[in-house]
């Protein structure tokens, strides 16, 4: 069984940059497609950011193209997003997932998540 532990969120002002980790044991996670999604307040969770399992290949959702920046690290068994230029609308709980094979991008395709972690911008 594969877990996963996001870390990083925080409270950030508009314009500043935030990396988030996740961390993953029990399995490997070369063996996984991974990718970020994220939840506001009253809305629906959406996919954010996913990458192959050698990281060969990338996809982001059109809000945080340009922005934000997905990366692996399959020998330290990690995930990172690196989010660049943040909004208001980027105002959100990030999970961390993963699946494979890959059905497609929506949620509830996605097999493991972690327990999420808040992040907030605000001025």
């Amino acid at each position: 069984q594969l877990q996963l532990v996001e870390s990083g969120g925080g409270l950030v002002q508009p314009g500043e940059s935030l990396t988030l980790s996740c961390a993953a044991s029990g399995r490997t996670v070369s063996e996984y497609f991974m990718g970020w999604f994220r939840q506001a307040p009253g809305k629906e969770r959406e996919f954010v950011a996913a990458i192959s399992r050698n990281g060969d290949n990338t996809k982001y959702a059109d809000s945080v193209k340009g922005r934000f920046t997905i990366s692996r690290d399959n020998t330290k068994n990690t995930v990172s997003l690196q989010m660049n230029s943040l909004s208001a609308e980027d105002t959100a709980v990030y999970y961390c997932a993963a699946t494979y094979p890959v059905i497609d991008l929506t949620p509830h395709s996605w097999d493991y998540w972690g327990q999420g972690t808040q992040v907030t911008v605000s001025s």
